[in-house]
C-alpha cells in the first residue's frame, strides 16, 4: 500500500515538473546594442528578458528589464530553417534614422518571434509581407 502511495506522489510530481518546464520554454533573452522602438515603446541599450504564453502562432510578449515589464507587444512565432548559434535581434532602420525591433531569434531554437502589430495582422489576414 505504501508503494502505491509513493508511486502516485512521484507520478504527480513528475507531471507538475513537466508542466512547469513547458512554461519555462516560453522565455528568451536579447541584448539591445542601441536605442530602438518596439510597438511604439522606446527600449534603451541593455539586456532584456522576453516571456510569452502559448505555442503560437499569435502570442503576446512581455519584455522585461530586470523584474519590470517595460513593454507588452503582439508577436507571431515563426519557423526558421536553421537554429542560430547565438541570440539575435533583427532591427529595421527607419527613414528618420530610428530603429525598430522586428524579430528575435534564439540560440539553438528553430523558431523566432516576429514582433509587432503588423506581424500579427499579416498572420490574421493571410497576407505574406
Amino acid at each position: 500500500m505504501k508503494l502505491s502511495v509513493i508511486s502516485k506522489g512521484l507520478l504527480l510530481g513528475m507531471a507538475l515538473l513537466l508542466a512547469t518546464s513547458a512554461f519555462a520554454s516560453n522565455k528568451g533573452s536579447m541584448n539591445v546594442q542601441e536605442n530602438l522602438t518596439v510597438s511604439g515603446k522606446q527600449l534603451s541599450a541593455g539586456d532584456y528578458q522576453l516571456q510569452w504564453e502559448g505555442s503560437g502562432p499569435n502570442v503576446e510578449v512581455n519584455i522585461l528589464r530586470g523584474k519590470k515589464v517595460v513593454a507588452t507587444v503582439p508577436a507571431r512565432l515563426v519557423d526558421i530553417n536553421q537554429s542560430p548559434s547565438s541570440n539575435a535581434s533583427i532591427v529595421r532602420k527607419n527613414a528618420d534614422g530610428s530603429r525598430t525591433l522586428t524579430e528575435v531569434r534564439f540560440s539553438g531554437k528553430k523558431y523566432a518571434l516576429a514582433i509587432g502589430e503588423d506581424t500579427a495582422k499579416a498572420e490574421t489576414s493571410g497576407s505574406t509581407q
